[in-house]
């Protein structure tokens, strides 16, 4: 069994016997290897594919090379399921690469323990509060802030914000579980830990930042500005496509390594981290010698990905379902698809944007259609479409103001709105329903339903100040309008052809 903090020796070796070893229907089940495990030193929240695959790679990278107790504790806040599925093998798992030489399994070793803080808050807050825990990271997805994604500010009425502002020591929500473990540190006379959020979210370390000191302001502003003092909110960009692991997947897995794994996950090759260089008292793994880039300013980097990978992910998840495709390297199969996103990027996105440093942003595009039509990757466009009420925001309202200032015309953009308008609808062209999955979705369909034609439905929709500002829904009324009834009576693939 190797380990990503084994040698490269080792890994090349099981990696030579996983594509040869038959396949073995009374498999035993994957187990951690005897190698010494690093002390804990991170609390991450939300421990699902994406991080296991990103993060948790560079984390036990940085450890190999530079070593330092920065073994990783899982945290779910309601859940137990992957509790369940990787404590059974000690909390290794199998990541499997998916490129173009094929199907490469490594096992990940680095998670040392995951706890449910719904079965048991005070172990938790227990465990974020340990003096040895010097960074929480985060991957909650954009509706785990509990925050207004048109503002960036707290949302003081989501239901799990009321419940911790009235329970402040029996938190529920991400925000909730930070402050109190802050405040425990805060009494202990402890630094605080770094809050290090991995979430496609922009200015990602403000907006953690804003909501944690908002809620604190609301039970202490004495804890609150302690926080605002002496802790750290470092921005991120996170780029690697993940898709959610499937039971083919999973038998995938025992067929390419001999072992039962409950928890595989599934990635690109490609992977990115830029990450703002502020942590409390510098304390970090060696990320760097792990490939991730360490920066001044991660705003450049961060608009070039949330708005060129995430806002062309998120139109192509709209468009693509409507259109009856599945996943995106499907989509971008299609070659109305494939022209459509391909000039959404030259001329709408890309004019939009400054370049980082030392990037090209049009072999970012090409790279990026590279990448989006791995047929390997099987990213589904219904799983993209997920939460877009917190995403447009992000990955596409911005594009859209930044592009009517410069009195440039977007209009695949437009349809990109119009097409969410549709999904969220709940029902497809053939008249099937869609499961909406997304914080306001009962909302969402509520509007939608009451409105009696398509203009009423894209007003009553761009109604929505958790997403609109009151400008931009008067800026996009007719535009989206238009667009909405385009897709109305011609359907989705019909009107990205006449955009493109």
């Amino acid at each position: 069994m190797t380990s990503l903090t084994g040698s490269p020796n080792r890994l090349i070796d099981f990696d030579r016997r996983a594509r040869t070893r038959p396949v073995n229907p009374s498999a035993p089940r994957l187990a951690r290897s005897a190698a010494a495990r690093p002390g804990a030193g991170i609390v991450h929240l939300g421990l699902g594919a994406f991080f296991r695959a990103h993060g948790a790679f560079y984390i036990a990278e940085a450890i190999a090379k530079s070593g330092g107790d920065w073994g990783v504790v899982g945290l779910s806040l309601m859940n137990p399921a992957m509790r369940d599925r990787l404590a059974p093998q000690d909390f290794a798992y199998t990541a499997v690469d998916l490129g173009p030489e094929g199907e490469i399994p490594r096992v990940v070793e680095v998670v040392r323990d995951v706890l449910v803080a719904r079965e048991n808050p005070e172990a938790a807050l227990a465990a974020m509060a340990d003096p040895a825990i010097r960074i929480v990271s985060l991957t909650v997805t954009e509706k785990g802030y509990c925050h207004e994604p048109a503002t960036g500010r707290l949302n003081p009425d989501h239901p799990d914000i009321v419940h911790d502002l009235a329970n402040p020591a029996a938190p529920r929500s991400a925000p909730g579980y930070l402050v109190r473990a802050l405040a425990r540190r805060r009494e202990a006379g402890l630094r605080p830990f770094t809050v290090l959020t991995c979430d496609n979210l922009p200015q990602n370390g403000r907006v953690v930042r804003s909501v944690v000191l908002d809620l604190a302001a609301a039970v202490d502003p004495a804890l609150a500005d302690w926080i605002a003092a002496e802790g750290r909110f470092p921005a991120t960009m996170v780029d690697r496509i993940v898709p959610a692991t499937s039971a083919a997947d999973i038998a995938r897995v025992t067929e390419l390594t001999g072992f039962a794994d409950a928890a595989p996950v599934v990635h690109e090759p490609f992977r990115q981290w830029v990450i703002e260089d502020d942590f409390v008292d510098g304390a970090r793994p060696d990320l760097a010698a792990a490939g991730a880039r360490m920066v001044k300013d991660v705003a450049a980097f961060e608009h070039m990905k949330l708005r060129m990978l995430n806002g062309a992910h998120s139109a192509l998840s709209y468009l693509g379902y409507l259109g009856g495709h599945e996943t995106i390297a499907e989509t971008v199969a299609d070659p109305v698809y494939a022209r459509f996103v391909k000039r959404l990027w030259r001329d709408e996105i890309i004019p939009a944007l400054t370049p980082p440093p030392g990037e090209d942003l049009h072999a970012y595009a090409d790279a990026l259609f590279s990448r989006f039509a791995n047929p390997a990757i099987r990213h589904r466009t219904w799983q993209i479409a997920m939460d877009g009420s917190q995403k447009l925001p992000q990955r596409i309202l911005g594009t859209i103001a930044e592009n009517r200032v410069a009195g440039r015309p977007c209009p695949g953009l437009h349809l990109a709105v119009a097409a969410w308008m549709r999904y969220v609808g709940g029902v497809d062209e053939k008249d099937d329903p869609i499961d909406v999955r997304d914080p306001l979705a009962e909302r969402l369909r509520a509007l939608s339903d009451a409105a009696p034609d398509g203009p009423a439905k894209v007003a009553a929709l761009l109604g929505l100040r958790q997403i609109f500002t009151p400008e931009q829904a008067a800026a996009m009324r007719d535009d989206v309008s238009a667009a909405y009834a385009t897709l109305t009576r011609l359907g989705a693939r019909a009107a990205i052809e006449g955009a493109a």
